[in-house]
């Protein structure tokens, strides 16, 4: 495939404030994809992964809902044991296609791990995890944080946990956590709260052969599959953990355990999970991978229209044995506009799940530099890379030319409104530059290493 680089759809320049250079890495491919029109799926037989969380969401409503039937799909739906397992099935092939951890699919086409080059044409959607800590741990912080009638001022920032950890590390005893895979957004969305609060959460040395993350560590992290946090927690072996839904509201409804911060308050509608396949099959499948993309783009549209009104039928779904299976009324508790945090303080955040407003389903390429500069950040990428690199990797990963040739038939087929989507012809694929972190630190994924440079906590220029 050639990709066009250097003019927009019209033809004309549509470089904007980006420098030639960059514009020429960042816009959008006009491929084989976008030229060609829609024919029959080349294969019609496929099976999809997932993991037991709400924010598989898409993928049981495309099903339920006969949307990829419509594209003339006949899909099997199977949730894995845990995150390594569901991407080994989409690399050997057992598995044609998968929700997944948006740094899956760059980790691997960069090597970090396991060696395969995966990519999305899809973001599954915003938002939608929590930190969640014991009940212990949080009437320590408790006393550290501001009250207003009697509740806690939220955010609640990783400084009222700073005094905890300080006092397991004066008594010698290691602070524990828990996230659900080393290169999960809950990794570095747990990562980024406490390095913000002080709390230095360790690095990587891949080049040294030290994976475990927790070099010059003051709270140490280590991975758990989310159905089991609950578990974990209320056993003592962690102290608390960054999880995506229902296991955070788990927590609450067992009473073991108090989320102190949702992701959308550490930074607001962040991209969350990806619908990763291999290269190899989009290239081999062109027909099937939009058409697969439609069904996606339809069911993220039915989760969120109407002011969600059809969340508690997306919440009967997802409380059923083969998709999520925690109760009606746990997954109920986040997925309908609320999230409850300590027993009975329950808030109104009606964007903690999102699946379509907001672009939330257009794979961005600023999405995928948001990922790559954590890694660098933590060690995971060992060594200093150039901005052109980050870039590289973004367009190697992020497929919006598979994205547009979805939606564009989705529009011709009046399913869907234009205004729904970016505008194709002049989209850079970065979104532009982010601010509502809780750190309030800028995130321009033009400019990757000047991003990198801000942190007090983490690498930038030096190898460890």
């Amino acid at each position: 495939m050639k990709d066009v680089t250097a003019t927009g759809h019209s033809g004309q320049p549509v470089f904007g404030v980006l420098t030639k250079s960059l514009a020429a890495i960042v816009l959008m491919a006009s491929t084989v994809f976008a030229q060609a029109e829609l024919g029959e799926p080349e294969k019609d037989e496929l099976k999809f992964g997932f993991i037991k969380l709400t924010d598989m969401a898409p993928i049981a409503v495309a099903y339920e809902n006969g949307y990829f039937e419509d594209e003339g799909l006949y899909v099997t739906i199977e949730a894995q044991a845990n995150w390594k397992v569901l991407l080994d099935g989409v690399i050997d092939g057992k598995l044609d296609g998968a929700h997944m951890l948006a740094g899956q699919p760059l980790a691997a086409t960069i090597g970090y791990g396991t060696k395969a080059h995966i990519v999305t044409p899809f973001s599954m959607d915003l938002n939608g995890n929590g930190i969640t800590v014991s009940n212990d741990i949080w009437a320590q912080m408790k006393k550290n944080i501001p009250h207003e009638d009697g509740k806690p001022v939220h955010p609640i920032k990783a400084d009222a946990l700073k005094p905890v950890v300080d006092s397991f590390t004066d008594a010698g005893k290691p602070f524990k956590m828990g996230m659900v895979f080393p290169v999960s957004t809950h990794n570095y969305e747990l990562r980024y709260w406490l390095a913000a609060g002080d709390i230095h959460p360790g690095f990587y040395a891949p080049h040294k052969g030290d994976t475990s993350g927790t070099l010059d560590a003051q709270a140490l992290l280590s991975v758990t599959p989310p159905p089991q946090m609950p578990s974990t927690l209320e056993a003592g072996t962690i102290y608390g953990y960054c999880v995506g839904e229902p296991w955070n509201q788990q927590a609450v409804f067992k009473g073991i355990g108090v989320p102190v911060i949702t992701d959308y308050e550490i930074w607001k509608n962040n991209p969350e999970k990806v619908f990763g396949m291999t290269k190899e099959f989009t290239e081999k499948y062109p027909n099937t991978t939009a058409r697969i993309v439609k069904a996606l783009i339809r069911a993220a549209q039915w989760l969120d229209e109407n002011d969600n009104a059809n969340r508690p039928a997306a919440v009967e779904i997802l409380s059923r044995s083969e998709y999520v299976g925690a109760d009606y009324d746990v997954i109920a508790n986040s997925m309908t506009g609320t999230f409850e945090y300590e027993k009975g303080d329950k808030r109104a955040i009606p964007d903690f799940n999102v699946f379509f407003r907001y672009n939330a389903t257009f794979p961005y390429y600023s999405d995928a530099v948001w990922y790559l500069t954590q890694m660098r950040r933590w060690g995971q990428i060992s060594e200093p890379k150039s901005d052109d690199w980050y870039f590289d990797v973004a367009k190697s990963v992020y497929r919006p030319d598979i994205y547009e040739v979805a939606a564009k038939a989705l529009i011709e087929e009046e399913l869907v409104s234009e205004s729904d989507f970016p505008t194709f012809a002049t989209e850079s694929g970065f979104r532009p530059p982010q601010k509502h972190f809780i750190d309030n630190i800028v995130y321009d994924g033009s400019k990757p290493n000047a991003y990198l440079k801000k942190f007090p906590i983490g690498l930038k220029d030096e190898i460890l």
